[in-house]
């Protein structure tokens, strides 16, 4: 079934000359317009979105343009490099220069010395290329067999979309302290793109009878200059069926969607771990498989306690009297309180062990860190005159330089 070539530009009301803005606003402002959900039951304005939506995607992607404006219409079927050849040979949708006719070795003339155009759809090309019937000629940048074999896909095959996974998803989650160090569970609200329900995914809707434009064959004609192309039916994409875009996707498969999720803290998890949820990520399009959720923990601080992995870290004031002759305190845990015993003669900054009084391990069952004591003697204010006569008298009974070592080194 022949079909003409589709003006694009036409269809979006623009110049060929028209930038990628112009033509986004020129989609957008007829898409409004004809959208289906603004026009229900309108079939005419149905079919003219899709006309829209198909020149946009066209002239929207410099890629796809490239190939258009090359040939004159744009097909799948037909990458970069072939368009490239074909207009450097002297094809394109202008007519061909340097090959009468629009194809190597010129075509019949009729009366008057006009032209004829000659309709190549059909014809098996692989004669001329493979020595059943001669020569090719060498284009610019590669044969004419080359060209074809891009052009029609090897031999016009339906074009079916081929299942592609969902991506994975990151999602970072601030946790309480003690929600890390205890477990718990955290209930969150993730956006992700998921399986279209009207369509079942394969962005489509399938209706009795055969696709209008081809006709159940599963191939249009369509014209590039002045020669005749067999490609693969925009429309059924080679299926010969009657489908259409699904208007709540737009072809895509996945729509975005927000849903609620619980995800279970162990106790012991650590700021920085990532937890892997699968099937919890983006859908896959066309039946592919779906993309997990990676979960990244970022722990809040604490006023008292500070954590290095699975130890706790905190500072215990103490006084001068009970760092010089030793003494046992009480001191906070994450578990409550417990008695730390102060050596006689502890110096402030020295750091003093807690066995097993850290954090619970969240990778190897029954380990458990440690808690780290950092000692901080404070000196008291004499407020009194008999209290001046003590710290004298401690100071002529121990007349000791505390500075002694560090002018030795200096």
């Amino acid at each position: 079934m022949a079909t003409a070539t589709k003006d694009y530009y036409a269809t979006l009301g623009v110049k060929k000359s028209a930038s990628a803005e112009e033509i986004r606003k020129a989609f957008r402002k007829l898409a409004r317009k004809y959208h289906p959900d603004v026009n229900p039951g309108d079939k005419g304005a149905e079919e003219k979105f899709k006309a829209l939506s198909e020149a946009n995607d066209v002239l929207s992607d410099p890629k796809k343009r490239k190939i258009y404006d090359q040939l004159g219409f744009y097909s799948d079927n037909i990458d970069a490099a072939t368009a490239d050849a074909y207009a450097r040979a002297g094809g394109g949708a202008a007519g061909p220069s340097g090959f009468p006719g629009g194809f190597p070795g010129g075509q019949p003339r009729g009366a008057g010395g006009q032209a004829e155009n000659v309709d190549f759809g059909g014809f098996d090309f692989s004669d001329l290329f493979e020595g059943g019937g001669g020569r090719g000629r060498k284009a610019s940048g590669g044969s004419f067999k080359d060209i074809f074999s891009g052009m029609f896909g090897g031999r016009g095959g339906a074009v079916h979309d081929e299942p592609e996974p969902g991506s994975d998803l990151e999602y970072q989650v601030n946790v309480p302290f003690w929600t890390a160090i205890r477990g718990g569970v955290m209930r969150l609200n993730i956006t992700r793109r998921d399986v279209c329900e009207p369509c079942h995914g394969k962005g489509y809707i399938e209706s009795p009878g055969s696709c209008p434009e081809c006709g159940g064959t599963g191939q249009v004609t369509q014209t590039g200059g002045r020669m005749k192309f067999n490609v693969t039916c925009p429309r059924c994409h080679g299926t010969g069926k009657n489908i259409s875009t699904c208007s709540t996707c737009h072809g895509g498969g996945t729509v975005e969607k927000t849903e609620p999720l619980e995800v279970r803290i162990k106790p012991g998890t650590r700021d920085g771990q990532r937890i892997r949820i699968p099937g919890k990520g983006n859908a896959g399009s066309h039946g592919g498989p779906t993309g997990d959720l990676y979960v990244i923990i970022r722990t809040a601080d604490h006023p008292v306690f500070h954590r290095e992995g699975d130890d706790i870290q905190l500072t215990v004031p103490v006084t001068a009297t009970e760092a010089a002759l030793g003494a046992k305190v009480e001191v906070p845990t994450i578990d409550g309180r417990t008695m730390l015993k102060i050596p006689p003669g502890t110096q402030s900054g020295q750091k003093l062990r807690l066995r097993e009084k850290g954090v619970p391990s969240a990778t190897k069952d029954g380990a458990r860190g440690d808690e780290i004591v950092e000692i901080k003697v404070t000196v008291p204010m004499p407020r009194d005159e008999r209290s001046k006569e003590i710290l004298r008298e401690l100071a002529k009974l121990n007349p000791e330089d505390p500075r002694a070592e560090l002018w030795k080194n200096v």
